[in-house]
């Protein structure tokens, strides 16, 4: 059942989750991973998951919030939680679909730092420059991670330190119910970052190839022949540029020690795009991160919901797809495409 402490701040992204996690019912299965605090007030980070339980089925999570002034994140996991909830009323399909794969969300990581409209958590630390990971080459001044101080963005924290409280759960988290399975996917949501719609793999650390590069591939392959007229960009982070301490390369290199297949994708909305549209929405505290009006609200909720069903039935799919895979002739095509200058 949901936690609320009689001193809390409204988030209304938190009062949304609550709300479905109610109105889901027997559908979901809710848990609260941790609690953080803020001005006396405790805050859950909630882990909600419906489909198969069977340990033998794969898994796509969804995660959102990690920085908190980027809540159109949240609110696109929102969205599609709540489509869900909705079908599960009257769709069939859906139930047997559920029967062979796992869902998992997290659309509120961060929410200290969403109070605060800040990217960082209550303790000034960029969750998403936080684990013990550094770059093997130059990263750009600050928005690479620094350790200079929690009052300058991008801070990764003390060096030496354990990982904030956020980023421990979320790892712990995603080791339990992603690597454990054959197969999983996690889309992380962002915003802003450039005029184009961008999907991430890794590495964020590096400018080499990962091992599983021809899968990537063809998830890229499979998404533009299913969905001709899409726009996103999908290339590896540091192709755009290098970061320590990002908390996806932590977890795929645990992954290469295990039997499991794991991708990280990160989305990352173009928000630039809604700057452009209405310029004067820079001066709100989140406009650079935020589309603001309610119209463009809408469409951005709509428009990323065929990506994620996408990655839902590619998920439950893995094990027609992947083995028709030619990984040899994928993972030359993929350095062709994003390895050679």
């Amino acid at each position: 059942m949901p936690l609320k402490s009689r001193q809390q701040q409204v988030l209304p992204e938190l009062v949304q989750l609550e709300r479905l996690i109610k109105l889901g019912g027997k559908n979901l299965n809710s848990e609260v991973l941790a609690q953080v605090f803020h001005k006396g007030a405790r805050y859950p980070l909630y882990s909600i998951s419906m489909g198969s339980s069977a340990s033998n089925v794969p898994v796509i999570a969804f995660i959102g919030g990690i920085h908190g002034v980027e809540r159109i994140g949240t609110q696109v996991i929102l969205a599609l939680f709540e489509s869900l909830i909705h079908r599960l009323t009257w769709d069939q399909s859906l139930h047997q679909e559920l029967k062979q794969v796992r869902l998992v969300f997290l659309p509120l990581m961060n929410p200290i730092g969403m109070l605060n409209n800040s990217r960082a958590n209550g303790n000034g630390v960029d969750l998403m420059r936080n684990a013990p990971v550094d770059a093997a080459g130059t990263v750009p001044w600050l928005v690479g991670g620094q350790r200079i101080s929690h009052f300058l963005p991008w801070y990764r924290g003390k060096k030496g330190k354990p990982m904030e409280h956020e980023s421990r759960v979320l790892v712990e988290h995603m080791t339990q119910q992603l690597l454990k399975a054959p197969f999983s996917i996690a889309l992380d949501c962002h915003s802003g970052f450039g005029f184009n719609n961008q999907i991430w793999f890794p590495y964020a650390k590096s400018k080499q190839p990962i091992p599983h590069l021809a899968e990537i591939f063809k998830l890229r392959k499979m998404l533009i022949e299913t969905y001709p007229h899409q726009d996103y960009v999908f290339e590896p982070q540091a192709r755009n540029y290098m970061t320590h301490g990002d908390l996806w390369d932590y977890l795929y290199d645990q992954s290469l020690t295990l039997d499991t297949t794991f991708i990280s994708l990160t989305l990352e909305m173009g928000s630039w795009t809604w700057i452009k549209k209405n310029p004067l929405q820079v001066f709100k505290s989140s406009g650079i991160f935020h589309p603001i009006q309610p119209h463009r609200v809408k469409r951005v909720l709509r428009q990323h919901h065929v990506l994620m069903e996408f990655l839902i039935k590619v998920t439950g799919s893995y094990n027609h797809w992947l083995p028709q895979l030619n990984k040899e002739s994928n993972h030359a095509d993929a350095t062709s495409l994003w390895y050679t200058e």
